[in-house]
């Protein structure tokens, strides 16, 4: 490697196959469209691309310049990147003449080279500076947010998003360093995190909660997936399927949370004289829950807390496709 060149980061996708093969890609719905919501470096969306049919067409989606840059790297008149949140996959879908699609695809958090890259921040092993944004054209990063935040917020980020319990101790801490200087990169963070949390699970780093937190917050992650859950129900058609990859719990209870509740709809009062033709019908029913495999885990250690939910809508619902508008 030359002194100018780039380093490359690798990535291994998680669930590959499995991921793919949750969507059902069969007959004419080889013939379909599909959304990868979480692009990345193109794992998921090559594989789909591979088993597509002729006329079958692959929106993906990503926030990350780095990976619209990778994306522009596939030449096939099937398949369509944009770079924004899948949060905005009804507005994007509609712009491009999409009404329903036959599977969605989601595979949540953030990529290797996206960790692996000091100069993103999102790595306490590796110090860089601190940004923790995905779009780093929109937003502030996690250095100007610490720089102004107050101190409950940045408690109750930590708590929340981290689910750490030295929170409190943790936002004192940086309100103090920051009154003696910026603390403007991952190192400091780390340090400052140290010292404050004294005991932590065995091999766990005890950063690794709070940049976790910070990283979430910043990127609206949470907010990004509940929004995106419901436009991608929205958008599939009869029998169509979404699978999900979550890597923490907060992103698989909202996952869950949101499958069973199109699983198990609310009966009304058995006294009301409704007949069962008219009772609320179920609008998903549950199709997998999956984890890596232990091969898969030994030679990717990033995996080992993937969960895969999948889902497929049972029917159609006037109600879930407006007039005007374009799976424990």
């Amino acid at each position: 490697m030359t002194d100018s060149a780039q380093p490359v980061f690798q990535h291994r996708t998680v669930l590959l196959d499995a991921a793919v093969d949750a969507l059902a890609l069969e007959g004419v719905r080889r013939d379909g469209v599909y959304v990868d919501g979480t692009f990345g470096r193109g794992g998921h969306s090559r594989l789909l691309l591979s088993r597509l049919g002729p006329q079958g067409r692959l929106i993906a989606f990503d926030k990350d310049r780095e990976a619209i840059a990778a994306a522009a790297q596939i030449d096939d008149p099937r398949f369509t990147i944009v770079h924004d949140s899948f949060a905005t996959m009804a507005a994007a879908l509609a712009a491009r003449g999409v009404r329903q699609v036959d599977g969605v695809l989601l595979d949540l958090g953030i990529s290797s080279p996206q960790v692996d890259d000091a100069a993103r921040g999102f790595s306490f092993r590796h110090d860089g500076p601190l940004d923790m944004r995905m779009d780093t054209t929109r937003g502030l990063s996690a250095a100007q947010w610490l720089a102004t935040e107050t101190e409950h917020q940045i408690e109750k980020v930590i708590r929340d998003y981290g689910e750490e319990r030295f929170a409190f101790q943790i936002a004192k801490a940086i309100v103090a360093r920051r009154a003696e200087g910026p603390i403007d990169s991952t190192g400091q963070l780390v340090e400052i995190v140290s010292r404050a949390v004294r005991t932590r699970e065995k091999g766990k780093d005890p950063a690794t909660r709070t940049f976790q937190a910070i990283r979430i917050f910043i990127n609206s992650e949470l907010e990004d997936l509940e929004i995106g859950l419901e436009q991608a129900y929205r958008s599939l058609a009869p029998q169509a399927r979404m699978a999900v990859i979550s890597f923490h719990s907060l992103e698989d209870r909202i996952v869950k949370r949101f499958f069973a509740a199109k699983v198990n709809v609310a009966q009304p009062d058995r006294r009301l004289p409704i007949r069962a033709v008219d009772l609320p019908q179920p609008q998903m029913r549950l199709i997998a829950k999956m984890k890596p495999s232990d091969a898969e885990i030994a030679a990717n250690p990033r995996s080992r807390s993937a969960v895969m939910r999948v889902a497929e809508r049972v029917a159609e619902h006037a109600s879930d496709h407006p007039a005007a508008g374009a799976l424990s």
